[in-house]
């Protein structure tokens, strides 16, 4: 019944924020559109609680450094994003190209200022990353990437991108790195929900001027390590490390070339 009502509520939230975003998007600058979506992730942290019973705790926020950072967070559910942008003031995001798909959402993105790339990656990816996260950081935003791509599953972990690393080079900006046991209780796209308490951490921060390959393992390290200690807090097992696997594109080249 729980789930039910949530996704309820969801949609009915979505469509309404949505619309109002539209509206929003005529008026000049992305502050009312930013501060409408600011809205909409606090009502959906309010659902995940009161009607999924999912009550999320947040801790780590004293280690966030002042002025612009990125954040490079574990993805296991839609939730993350909700979460992470209802409690980090000025904050932008980088998304794949998929979003466009959806009725109006590309336009509302595209004002609201996020770092839209192609989820296929390639040197086209990294030129517009790197074009579009320069106009955020000369804004003063702070950035949210999700350096595996996609939404894992708790336990399991992707290839991490490098396009993290790009960005705190180019910019000379430190990365906070997030890990979660969110996916315990909202597994990636799930209807299915489980009440609990959920933990999103920022852990310390990644100084700048790292070599790539140090960079990608000290970020690898610190989300992976910490989320399969708070999933093991959550479930009452034992903390084992996560697996990597492939991505569904990774598969699909696979595939295409057995």
């Amino acid at each position: 019944m729980r789930a039910y009502l949530f996704a309820g509520y969801y949609w009915i939230a979505t469509v309404f924020y949505a619309l109002s975003a539209v509206m929003l998007a005529a008026l000049p600058g992305r502050r009312p559109i930013a501060g409408a979506i600011k809205q909409y992730t606090r009502r959906m942290i309010w659902g995940m609680r009161a009607l999924a019973g999912i009550e999320v705790q947040v801790n780590g926020k004293e280690r966030l450094p002042k002025g612009p950072f990125i954040i490079a967070a574990k993805h296991h559910s839609w939730g993350d994003g909700f979460v992470l942008y209802s409690n980090v003031p000025n904050l932008t995001f980088v998304t794949g190209d998929h979003m466009e798909k959806f009725p109006l959402v590309g336009g509302i993105l595209r004002k609201m200022g996020a770092i839209i790339v192609d989820n296929c990656g390639g040197p086209e990816a990294r030129q517009a990353l790197a074009e579009q996260a320069a106009t955020a950081n000369a804004e003063g935003r702070r950035i949210l990437i999700f350096p595996e791509g996609n939404l894992a599953k708790p336990g399991e972990h992707f290839r991490y991108r490098t396009g993290v690393y790009f960005m705190a080079k180019d910019f000379d900006l430190p990365v906070v790195p997030v890990a979660t046991n969110l996916g315990c209780f909202w597994r990636q796209q799930d209807f299915a929900k489980t009440p609990g308490r959920a933990t999103v951490e920022f852990l310390d921060p990644i100084p700048t001027g790292l070599e790539k390959d140090d960079f990608i393992a000290r970020l690898q390290s610190a989300v992976e390590t910490r989320s399969q200690e708070l999933i093991a807090e959550a479930t009452g097992g034992p903390v084992v490390a996560s697996v990597m696997v492939p991505t569904p594109d990774e598969l699909r080249k696979q595939a295409a070339s057995a």
